[in-house]
């Protein structure tokens, strides 16, 4: 089929038409820039936010676990024993009548063990907390400790 004078520009024109110019591409390079800038520190930001409350519920899973330790033996285990008693039965504990927990100890979610300390230091029944993102006690916003109580 040969094309006559007329079609050929108008094939010139179409392909013309169906490509994108580079300054499109850039605005639009520029557009993606500025949502990712906008929407990156948000998303990042929750994730933190959940890491915390991940925190507290499995803080809150083990406090259940040690309140039903102690219905069982009359006492919480002592800070020696740790949250281990929740999975195994201490040596002469006789009452026991776990494990209490149906999984193994979880470490928090930046990779650090939970801290369980019994008696309290102000003179409660137990401590029991996660150091948090930096794994030191004290710290201020992510790096913040999580406790129970």
């Amino acid at each position: 089929m040969k094309t006559t004078g007329r079609v050929a520009p108008l094939l010139a024109s179409a392909r013309a038409q169906q490509a994108f110019t580079l300054l499109e591409l850039l605005v639009v390079m520029v557009i993606i820039g500025l949502l990712a800038a906008y929407v990156g520190p948000r998303y990042f930001g929750q994730i933190g936010k959940s890491e915390r409350g991940v925190a507290r519920a499995q803080l809150d899973a083990f406090a259940k676990a040690l309140d039903a330790y102690r219905l069982d033996t009359g006492h919480y285990p002592s800070s020696e024993q740790g949250l281990a008693a929740l999975l195994g039965r201490p040596g002469g504990e006789v009452r026991w009548s776990g494990p209490y927990l149906q999984k193994a100890l979880p470490q928090d979610p930046w990779g650090n063990a939970y801290v369980y300390r019994s008696p309290a230091a102000d003179g409660g029944d137990y401590d029991l907390l996660s150091l948090g993102q930096d794994g030191r006690a004290g710290g201020e916003g992510p790096a913040a400790d999580i406790s129970y109580r």
